[in-house]
């Protein structure tokens, strides 16, 4: 029985390993079905992934559909005016008129049909990606995927510029969702500068959605912007903008709305801390807030950037009591004020105190003889993989697998 060469040039497994080559291929194997396992729970957290161009290219159909009924309403009702009365150069005129709405329809067709193809081209994109994470070398679409999260992490941190600098230099702008964000950013920036209409604009363009969700975005929008009429003083528009706007909220927020309307007699000046705090600019801070989570929730997007729960899901096996001491190692990442803020809602790792034994010498792994990660994911003692890069000219063989690969291609794993 032969085996094909090995990436570093050997056509035997047994010379290096020991085992028989049914038994290196079989584990081979074992670690290719690992690989694929922990792909698939990788790629669970991929759902917005698909789910945002979708919904977008839904909102695209449904603009574009609203779009075109609006014109050829516009041109029915037009054919319909035409008069028997008409000149010739009525007539004329007329007939120019609906060439004109005609050409304008066209191109708005054009100009949606264009828009509709883009987002069907970012969905195949992304399926096409996600295809290809069954392939040999995952090393790519892992770093490519690193990327993705650095980007979705900058666009909901507001950092627009370096993330579409990201993007445009790793060539995945069809894989990040760019233009989504920068549609939120124009009613983030907006509720920052103490105006509510792009985000009003915003609620009615999705007025269905947010319903179906029981959204009180909306609401909340009108509620500021009646206090900041109250703010100004301006108490009689205050009192016919809550008429009209405040009024059919009445059977669902009550309790809310005869608070805001309080502020009519206490104004904006008053100590009272029940209706102070309304007038408070950190108000706005909490619109953008829920703005966020409302455009997140739209979109299918998680709530928490995708870094934060990848980072979390690592946190969790390394978080114990004693990465709270003072003795803490500087080399645990839990050492770190910013990973322990990230951490401070995790529980505590089940097990505070684990024992390692390398499979190759036996021995105890530690602070002094710490565990190294191969790319495969098996974990070996650091002397026993410095004895055996020395002996290979800088190369790693796995004892189980047979996979071949770099000293510098290992990972330190720390010990909880």
């Amino acid at each position: 029985m032969e085996i094909d060469p090995l990436p570093n040039g050997n056509s035997s497994v047994e010379g290096s390993t020991g085992a028989t080559p049914a038994e290196a291929v079989a584990a081979m194997a074992a670690a290719a079905a690992s690989n694929v396992s922990k792909l698939s729970d990788s790629l669970k957290l991929e759902h917005q992934f698909l789910r945002v161009p979708f919904e977008h290219f839904k909102k695209t159909i449904r603009a574009n559909h609203r779009s075109v009924e609006k014109e050829v309403s516009a041109v029915m009702t037009a054919v319909q005016s035409a008069s028997p009365d008409f000149d010739r150069n009525d007539v004329v005129s007329h007939l120019s008129s609906l060439v004109s709405r005609l050409q304008g329809l066209k191109r708005k067709i054009e100009e949606g049909s264009r828009a509709e193809n883009l987002q069907v081209q970012r969905c195949r994109a992304r399926l096409d990606h996600l295809e290809s994470a069954g392939t040999d070398d995952m090393s790519e679409w892992n770093n490519m995927r690193l990327k993705r999260i650095l980007v979705d992490y900058m666009l909901r941190m507001s950092y627009y510029e370096s993330a579409a600098k990201l993007a445009e230099t790793s060539n995945i702008q069809d894989l990040v969702d760019i233009d989504v964000f920068y549609e939120a950013r124009r009613v983030i920036e907006a509720l920052q500068n103490k105006e509510v209409t792009p985000a009003l604009a915003w609620c009615a363009d999705n007025k269905s959605r947010l319903k179906k969700s029981k959204s009180k975005f909306e609401f909340q929008l009108r509620l500021q912007e009646f206090v900041e009429l109250v703010r100004a003083d301006n108490n009689i528009r205050a009192i016919a903008y809550a008429r009209k706007y405040l009024a059919p909220w009445g059977a669902t927020h009550m309790k809310e709305l005869q608070r805001v309307i309080a502020t009519l007699a206490f104004k904006s000046s008053t100590e009272c801390a029940t209706y102070k705090v309304l007038f408070e600019p950190k108000q706005w801070d909490h619109l953008v807030d829920q703005f966020k989570q409302e455009f997140y929730k739209l979109y299918g997007m998680t709530l928490e950037p995708l870094l934060n729960i990848y980072m979390q899901a690592g946190l969790s096996a390394l978080k114990t009591p004693f990465c709270y001491e003072d003795d803490c190692p500087k080399d645990d990442p839990l050492s770190q004020e910013s990973f322990r803020k990230l951490a401070s809602s995790l529980p505590f790792s089940k097990q505070q105190y684990s024992k390692l034994v390398c499979y190759i010498t036996k021995e105890l792994m530690d602070t002094e003889n710490p565990p190294m990660v191969l790319p495969n994911g098996y974990v070996y003692s650091t002397k026993a993989l410095e004895e055996m890069a020395r002996r290979n000219n800088g190369k790693i063989t796995c004892p189980r697998t047979g996979v071949v690969c770099n000293y510098s291609d290992l990972a330190k794993a720390y010990i909880s």
